[in-house]
């Protein structure tokens, strides 16, 4: 594999410095302990967990209290916030801080899956301008010496742009630094990443760091990136998908220490094999563990020599010992198969049109029967 490289730099996220201008990407299902612990082993960043959701996190769910836990091994350890509620969000925050819980939290207003857009939350909340800054502004106020940032799409669609308006106010409330995923949302995962608006929101934000996501599928792309944008850093999700060692070329590109990889299918299936020791150690349960790693399978052998039969069992695995006699069966000296295993992985699907509460468009501000809605609008579980 060839590795584009750039001038050694590092990122400062209020008091956090990060030795490479990188970021893992919350993904619902994805980012927990387990991913977060083997994608450090590789590389260096800040890793930031599954979306949490505020009022669970208040109302002390259990399963979002599983789901905020760090290993000791993690630092800096980072949580993404999700909520609509100015007051909600401040006391998840405040449960946070208090309690230890993290040394940086990010407020997610990026999510475009329908049954969060449909009740105001994610990707939609921005064009509200008013209860976007109050729910920053808050959340500011209530994390304290704890940097917070923002993590947002650019807007519901290509006539309702939302990310310059929310990009200064999050800066005007304090926060310690903006992200744009550089697609609306109602694009979803689809097309290409509008890296132009990386670097208008650079260009509009000016005293914290911007970062960029979107189509970062290679340290090259990151390197091109930040070129190309001048943004100060950048958020990489689905290119880390059954490639937890991408993080290793990154540090690598920016100038940190790292293991050069050879990527043969045995070293895929040695990060396959330690990923699902991690999630049973995170589950403590074996089973979880193994059902939890089947939906990484065509993620982590994509475009390597392994048959259907194989990779259907694989993706039916029922304990680690049976994990081992099917990776037993492969070809362990097979090399990398270049571009057959690069590119785009993970979900895309097609541009659609958004799911919104009824007359969100119609204006700016949040109507009376609108806060009604928006009391009940946070989902019930965390992770998505």
């Amino acid at each position: 594999m060839s590795l584009a490289t750039a001038p050694a730099r590092s990122l400062r996220i209020g008091p956090i410095d990060i030795d490479v201008p990188v970021v893992l990407a919350p993904m619902a299902g994805i980012t927990n302990t387990a991913f977060r612990r083997l994608c450090r082993e590789y590389g260096a960043g800040l890793y930031v967990s599954e979306m949490i959701t505020s009022r669970a996190l208040v109302e002390r769910n259990e399963v979002t209290m599983r789901l905020i836990r760090h290993h000791e091994s993690e630092t800096p350890r980072s949580i993404q916030l999700y909520g609509v509620d100015p007051t909600t969000i401040a006391e998840a925050v405040r449960i946070i801080v208090a309690e230890d819980h993290a040394d940086h939290i990010d407020l997610n207003f990026g999510c475009p899956v329908p049954k969060v857009t449909r009740k105001g939350g994610g990707a939609a909340l921005p064009w509200k301008t008013k209860l976007f800054a109050d729910i920053v502004d808050q959340a500011v106020k209530a994390a304290g010496p704890i940097p917070l940032t923002v993590k947002m799409r650019k807007g519901i669609d290509r006539d309702h742009f939302t990310f310059l308006d929310a990009g200064r106010a999050a800066e005007d409330a304090g926060a310690a630094a903006v992200a744009l995923h550089a697609r609306t949302a109602s694009e979803f995962y689809s097309g290409h990443a509008d890296w132009n608006a990386i670097g208008e929101l650079k260009q509009a934000v000016t005293s914290i760091p911007v970062l960029g996501n979107g189509d970062i599928w290679s340290a090259e792309d990151a390197v091109r990136m930040m070129a190309e944008t001048d943004c100060d850093g950048v958020v990489v999700g689905r290119g880390c998908l059954g490639r937890p060692w991408l993080f290793g070329d990154l540090a690598a590109a920016f100038g940190a220490e790292s293991r050069p990889v050879d990527a043969t299918l045995g070293f895929v299936a040695d990060a396959f094999r330690r990923h699902a020791d991690l999630l049973v150690e995170f589950f403590e349960d074996e089973d979880r563990g193994c059902r939890d790693i089947r939906k990484h399978v065509s993620w982590y052998f994509k475009g390597y020599p392994v048959g259907g039969e194989l990779r259907t069992a694989l993706a039916k695995v029922e304990s680690l010992a049976q994990m081992d006699d099917l990776l037993g069966q492969l070809d362990r000296d097979a090399p990398y198969p270049g571009a057959d295993a690069e590119g785009q992985r993970g979900r895309a699907g097609h541009p659609k049109r958004p799911a919104l509460p009824d007359k969100w468009l119609d204006s700016r501000d949040v109507a009376d029967d609108t806060r009604q809605m928006l009391r009940g609008a946070e989902i019930e579980n965390s992770g998505g």
